[in-house]
């Protein structure tokens, strides 16, 4: 396999190589490519240096297999043709194509079968908080058919990039030092804070984070499921955590609940809470899981369930749940 990386120098793209190495992903060429900013560094893939490309309207995917292109939207709307032309699939990280009717939205846990109907050879890779949501929601599903999800979102400084994370620190070390904190990738100081605006605010009053889970739930479950979202920036580095309440056709038990996260695909239950036990992102940083607590029956609606998720948003949130969809590829 000829494996290709776009954006390899960012946050999403170093979890890529990762990745990659950690599952000893079947490749015999390794490709990176970037902006002029990063084109000439270098990265240690398997003991070898691998230089970054300028990514450039050429003939470099020629030969190329897999395609991870994590680059920003309007870089993969301008590359997408250069990227597929000779047949590569190309599997993006953006919100560019995820809406498109031609374009497979894929998390392998819940529909894994979409990702090879892709008549453009792009599939794309949902939202960060969308996809640890239906991995969790799925388990659900199984049981019955969820009419009603309400969602706050607690969403680390990684969702905005390792920019965003070297910001958050920085503002920590700048406060403790009696410093005005520098703020230039969220709207407002992180640091000791809660910004309860993530993405642009649409007419609706919601914002685009809020309505991509939304829209991106319903066409990967292939639901008429509805979903109200608050998306919320913390400040926590890494790995997003959920509140979730579900509204099903039946009622479910907490028990059965519990079974069906226990055995899902994806899901690790991590629900004691007489002992304390229950998922938080300070310890679930680095893991491939989606991890699940706090179950517990609504109190105010006997079809309904409460529970709480945590992920690493670059790892399955990202660049892991990209290298999964290849991996089944691959294996088909």
């Amino acid at each position: 396999m000829t494996i290709a990386i776009v954006g390899a120098s960012g946050a999403v793209g170093q979890e890529l190589l990762a990745v990659l190495e950690q599952r000893q992903f079947p490749l015999s060429e390794l490709r990176l490519f970037g902006s002029e900013r990063s084109a000439g560094r270098t990265y240690v893939f398997q003991g070898r240096e691998h230089t970054v490309q300028l990514l450039q309207h050429d003939d470099a995917f020629k030969g190329v297999d897999i395609a991870f292109v994590s680059a920003g939207a309007g870089v993969s709307r301008a590359y997408a043709e250069d990227i597929t032309r000779f047949g590569t699939i190309m599997i993006d990280n953006s919100s560019a194509f995820r809406m498109d009717a031609d374009v497979p939205l894929v998390v392998p846990e819940v529909n894994i079968a979409d990702a090879f109907v892709r008549p453009r050879n792009i599939i794309a890779n949902p939202n960060c908080t969308t996809i640890q949501m239906v991995v969790a929601l799925q388990a659900i599903e199984r049981l019955s058919h969820i009419r009603r999800v309400h969602v706050s979102t607690y969403q680390a400084a990684s969702g905005a990039g390792a920019q965003a994370m070297r910001e958050l620190e920085n503002q920590y070390r700048q406060l403790l030092n009696g410093e005005q904190p520098t703020v230039e990738k969220f709207p407002y100081q992180l640091a000791y804070n809660l910004i309860p605006h993530i993405d642009v605010f649409t007419g609706n009053g919601y914002t685009k984070e809020e309505m991509k889970m939304y829209h991106e739930t319903r066409k990967i479950m292939h639901s008429d499921v509805q979903v109200s979202a608050t998306c919320v920036r913390v400040p926590s580095l890494r790995a997003h955590s959920e509140s979730l309440w579900v509204e099903t056709e039946r009622p479910v038990s907490v028990a059965e609940a519990r079974d069906a996260f226990a055995s899902a695909p994806g899901c690790m239950l991590m629900d004691d809470p007489a002992n304390k036990v229950y998922p938080m992102p300070l310890f679930l940083s680095g893991k491939d899981e989606v991890f699940v607590g706090r179950v517990r029956q609504d109190l105010s609606n006997p079809n309904g369930l409460s529970f709480w998720i945590v992920s690493d948003q670059i790892r399955k949130g990202a660049a892991l749940n990209a290298v999964q969809i290849a991996e089944r590829i691959i294996n088909n």
